[in-house]
Order: C-alpha cells, then sequence, then structure tokens
C-alpha cells in the first residue's frame, strides 16, 4: 500500500473509534465512518473487504489500549504483591468496561470474534497472558493451572463488568461500587489477602 492508502486506512479507524468512544456502538456504520473520514461511502470497502474487517481493526485498537492502561498501571505499581497487581488489573479491566462501554462492547461481540477477522482473538492473547502472568506467582488456593485460575477470573471479570454495565448487579447484589465485588473474585480465585 502507498502512504496514501496507509493513512487513509488508519484514518477510517481512528475515525471509528472516536465514533465508538464517544457515540457508541450504534453509530459505527460504514457510511458514518466514511463520512466522518470525508471520503466516499465506497472508499472503505478498498481497504477492508467487509463491515466485519473494519470492526475488528476498531476493535484491537481497544484490545491494544487495554492492554496499555493494565501495563501502565502494573508499572505504577511495581513493589506490589501478585494478588495486589491483580487487584490493579481489575480494576483497569473493570474501568475500562465502564467508562469505554462502547468499545468494551464492540471488542467482545460474539460475531467478531467468531468471524476472527484480522486476527482479532489473537489480539486478546497478550492481554489473557498478562493476566496468566499475574496469576502465576498468586499461587491460587485451588491449584488448578494458571492459565485455568486466568480464565474463571477473566470470566469473572468480564460477568461483573456486563452485569454492572446494565445495572444488575447494582440492584442484585445492593452494591454502589464495583471495588467489593472485585475483592471477593480475589477472594474465590486466589485466596483471602493475607492480613
Amino acid at each position: 500500500m502507498s502512504e496514501p492508502e496507509v493513512s487513509l486506512r488508519a484514518r477510517l479507524v481512528d475515525v471509528g473509534v472516536g465514533l465508538v468512544t464517544r457515540e457508541g456502538l450504534q453509530a459505527l456504520s460504514l457510511r458514518e465512518i466514511a463520512r466522518r473520514a470525508g471520503v466516499s461511502h465506497g472508499a472503505p470497502r478498498r481497504y477492508f473487504p467487509t463491515h466485519l474487517a473494519l470492526l475488528s481493526a476498531i476493535a484491537r485498537h481497544g484490545f491494544e489500549d487495554l492492554a496499555a492502561r493494565a501495563r501502565e498501571a502494573a508499572a505504577g505499581r511495581p513493589d506490589a504483591d501478585a494478588r495486589a497487581q491483580l487487584m490493579v488489573f481489575g480494576r483497569v479491566y473493570l474501568d475500562f468496561a465502564r467508562t469505554d462501554r462502547g468499545m468494551y462492547e464492540l471488542m467482545f461481540r460474539h460475531d467478531l470474534l467468531e468471524s476472527n477477522e484480522l486476527g482479532l482473538r489473537e489480539t486478546s492473547l497478550p492481554l489473557f497472558a498478562a493476566l496468566v502472568d499475574l496469576v502465576t506467582p498468586a499461587r491460587p488456593r485451588s491449584g488448578a493451572e494458571p492459565a485455568v485460575v486466568a480464565g474463571a477470573l477473566w470470566a469473572n471479570l468480564h460477568g461483573i463488568a456486563q452485569l454492572w454495565g446494565w445495572g444488575s448487579l447494582q440492584i442484585a447484589a445492593g452494591v454502589d461500587e464495583v471495588e467489593p465485588l472485585l475483592r471477593a473474585v480475589m477472594d474465590a480465585h486466589i485466596g483471602p489477602q493475607a492480613r
């Protein structure tokens, strides 16, 4: 691809990222992305053969952003023990789901992950590997393999994020913040915090 083509491809993705961030998932039509990028409605098809391909490129940005936030937060607590590092990861994950709801929903759209356009499934693997790396020194009390514990922990975080976003968890659990839920998840998978 020539430089202008790469620039237009990147601009289409950037416009999509901005749209989903500001206006949510429902704003991500090819026509709207093209209009805001200042190109014809057919132009995105030159760079992304399907709508799913463009959405996958936008979602990749979300996974990269979430991973960068997690790395940055962990770097801010280099002396924290494994459980504290997992709490930091959990807070970053849940905060991302709350503050970047549209992107979060896009990243985990079943049709995108199933189609695996642009290797989207593999884009989440470095984030999962980071979680496994945090679980390993925590020595989960169940004795299960770190990848299994990390998978269960991720599933719990994802469930909290979804139910919290829908407003269900606040009502059902009678809580106003996610911190008690996050501590309960860590207690269940890693064990209670040492006193």
